[in-house]
């Protein structure tokens, strides 16, 4: 006689009794027969149209739902467990995996043949596999509390992410995979959700107020440390795993957003080092010493090699990540070079204010001013080389402005310079005593030469500059003097003793300049020996045709400054004068290009009207 079946119930606490003791397969299998007798009748009453009677069926088998649940409790958190469980337990994973298997047959056998869909069913628990698989990964590593964001944090947990992601994704492709069938595809779908979980984790970090370091290890960890062989291009990973198809880890925009941050923070940065350095070179200037020299004695300090090595060290570091934030980088540099050469420029003019109180201060002022023009210079050659294209070497025009405009305030305070001291020598012209004979020019020459002596501490381009700056300034000086404090020749010997003057101070000046380097073909002291013709010119009448040479020539002169030149011949009629003023407005002249005015920035005393009383004659 053979023993009589077991009840349903007594059927549903042994197979609890198999899943405390993780016998999982044969309490799967006892399940299954049980469900399939739940599922029998209650397809028989479905047909035969007794709806009524299935809710007693679901009543005695209310049961196999809590086994159900403790069941896929189980196999959830096997699942949850797997990458440990392929290396340590692989049969536990395996049998959950079978257990999946057969739930998914059975679903899918269903919902293909099936007129009637038993309660509980399609389970759909080879897609709660992936789920459980993927909020794992995902889980485990990148829900994890907000980690330091700043540079050492950020570059720990990046290298963390790296070292756990190639372990793991190895365990996958060596040993889950051979857990699994073929058609899980596991390796390309652990790969795919690293991967979003990574780029959801880095857009979650870029939240954060990252400095200049996080913001560049981010995107050098994105672009470059994600793909290498350190990676996901590991040789132990390839060529099975492949992010190739992926998306970006970074998008395109994300990417150029994340840039500019980091270049926003670098101009920052850029700016603090720019500042301390004029502040440092400016303190410099107060020193009881002159600047330092190169090797060749010119004057020069350190700020140019610092600003380029700065600039280029920022650029350099740029190219290791994308050629678009080199170029970024590059644009920023250029923009906050010439904001430093207008607070260089500004700094420059308040120093030269406060030594015009006190020319004292500081002692070495000319040298430290020589040591700008050459330092201007040293920027000016060396900005094309921060170009990341070798072959551009072109320096922005709104950059080149601003070295020139460098060039020339530090020009114009040494003219300045040169100018005060030239002053009270001029003052003496044109006198008397000049005319009779004097060592007035000598001792110009004197403070010239003087002047020259210190301007050979910058290069040649810049030393011809100062020595053409200089020779105009003499000329002008020399011209307004003579213009400014006319003399009237009162005969026809002090005409000639004043082209004798002239003649000789314009050749002693001329000479020097020329024994110092700079051509006759550069000098304005050639508008001296013209005017002097004028003054020469024995017969009135021939004035207007050589006034016309004249302004020829100088096409800046003006009425006032021939009609000066005319009073101090001292012998011009009305008519004379009426003839050449007359032909100077039939002969309206304009500036050629590459014209140096000497004659414009003169202004003459207006000739003072006769004092006239009411209803009387003119005094």
């Amino acid at each position: 006689i053979s023993p009589p079946s077991p009840t349903v119930h007594e059927v549903f606490s042994h197979i609890l009794q198999l899943l405390h003791g993780q016998h999982l397969l044969e309490a799967h299998v006892e399940l299954m027969m049980v469900e399939q007798l739940r599922d029998d009748i209650l397809s028989q009453l479905h047909l035969r149209g007794l709806s009524s009677a299935q809710a007693t069926v679901l009543s005695y088998f209310s049961g196999l739902q809590d086994l159900n649940e403790s069941l896929a409790k189980q196999l959830w958190d096997i699942v949850g467990s797997s990458l440990r469980l392929v290396r340590e337990d692989p049969v536990l994973f395996v049998t959950a995996v079978r257990i999946i298997e057969r739930e998914e047959k059975i679903d899918n056998t269903l919902l293909l043949e099936a007129t009637f869909l038993p309660p509980g069913r399609p389970k759909g628990w080879r897609q709660k596999f992936y789920q459980i698989l993927q909020d794992t990964i995902t889980g485990a590593r990148f829900h994890a509390p907000r980690m330091d964001a700043e540079g050492p944090g950020l570059a720990k947990h990046l290298a963390a992410l790296q070292k756990d992601i190639v372990s793991e994704l190895r365990v996958v492709k060596d040993l889950m995979v051979q857990c699994v069938p073929a058609h899980y595809n596991i390796l390309s779908v652990c790969t795919a959700t690293y991967h979003q979980a990574l780029t959801s984790h880095l857009q979650e970090i870029l939240r954060e107020d990252l400095d200049k370091q996080g913001l560049f290890l981010l995107l050098e960890w994105a672009l470059h440390v994600y793909h290498s062989p350190e990676m996901m291009g590991h040789p132990d990973l390839l060529p099975e795993v492949d992010v190739s198809a992926l998306d970006p880890l970074m998008s395109s925009e994300l990417v150029d957003q994340t840039e500019r941050r980091y270049v926003m923070k670098v101009k920052a940065s850029v700016f603090e080092w720019m500042q301390r350095t004029l502040e440092v070179e400016f303190k410099e200037w107060f020193k009881e010493e002159e600047p330092e020299t190169d090797h060749q004695g010119f004057f020069h300090s350190a700020l140019p090699a610092i600003v380029m090595q700065m600039l280029n060290e920022n650029i350099q570091v740029a190219s290791l990540i994308t050629d678009s934030l080199q170029q970024k980088i590059y644009n920023m540099a250029l923009e906050e070079l010439e904001a430093f050469l207008g607070r260089l420029r500004e700094a420059l003019v308040q120093c030269g204010k406060e030594h015009q109180q006190d020319r004292a201060v500081p002692k070495y002022y000319i040298s430290h001013l020589l040591a700008v023009l050459n330092n201007n210079l040293a920027l000016s050659n060396s900005v094309s080389s921060l170009h990341p294209d070798t072959t551009c070497r072109e320096v922005p025009a709104s950059l080149q402005a601003a070295l020139d405009r460098m060039q020339k305030k530090a020009t114009q305070l040494l003219m300045e310079e040169l100018l005060l001291d030239l002053q009270p020598l001029c003052l003496q012209l044109p006198s008397r005593k000049w005319l009779s004979g004097s060592q007035l020019v000598g001792s110009m020459c004197e403070v010239i030469d003087k002047y020259a002596k210190d301007f050979s501490r910058v290069r040649k381009p810049l030393f011809t500059l100062l020595l053409a700056e200089s020779e105009l300034l003499v000329a002008n000086q020399y011209l307004r003097a003579l213009l400014q404090r006319k003399m009237v020749c009162k005969s026809r010997e002090e005409r000639g003793q004043l082209c004798h003057r002239l003649l000789q101070d314009a050749t002693q000046l001329r000479e020097l300049f020329c024994g110092l380097g700079l051509e006759r073909s550069q000098q304005s002291l050639e508008a001296v020996f013209a005017l002097r013709e004028l003054i020469c010119l024995k017969d009135p009448a021939l004035l207007s045709l050589e006034v016309l040479g004249f302004i020829n020539k100088y096409p800046d002169v003006s009425d006032e400054h021939i009609s000066t030149l005319l009073d101090i011949r001292g012998d011009v009629s009305k008519e004379v004068r009426h003839v050449v003023l007359e032909m100077m407005a039939q002969h309206p002249q304009d500036l050629p290009e590459g014209y140096r005015p000497i004659f414009s920035t003169i202004l003459v005393p207006v000739p003072e009207l006769p004092f006239c009383l009411r209803k009387g004659k003119c005094a």
